[in-house]
């Protein structure tokens, strides 16, 4: 029986056998699969947006998820943050170029999910 330590060792020396494009796509769903990043970045597909706009264009998420978010997406370059130079404008956020480039497959994922998902108020199919 393995101890979890152990585990954690063999999956680590699996994910290093791996092919590279299965390894790309491990670090595409790490980052895409946390909660509301797919969501921000299809309310910034909508264009340029202050925070309170963005958290608007999103019911439900909280600002502090929010704010820890757009860090996120920022610091990998999915979403630019744009300070303006007069204190009395807002800091906007917009996607970046490779955010933009994430809206092809980013509305591929949508359309399969309507089609092989079901709403999560739908009822269960026997």
């Amino acid at each position: 029986m393995n101890t979890p330590r152990c585990a954690q060792r063999e999956h680590r020396s699996d994910a290093q056998r791996l092919p590279a494009s299965l390894l790309a796509a491990d670090r595409a769903f790490a980052l895409l699969g946390r909660r509301w990043n797919g969501l921000i970045i299809a309310a910034l597909a909508k264009g340029p947006a202050d925070f309170a706009q963005v958290r608007d264009r999103i019911p439900g998420i909280g600002d502090r998820m929010l704010a820890e978010r757009l860090r996120e997406l920022t610091t990998v370059d999915l979403v630019t943050r744009t300070v303006p130079r007069d204190p009395s404008s807002r800091t906007l956020y917009a996607l970046s170029p490779h955010g933009n480039a994430f809206l092809i497959p980013l509305a591929a994922v949508i359309v399969w999910a309507e089609d092989h998902l079901p709403a999560a108020d739908a009822p269960a199919s026997d």
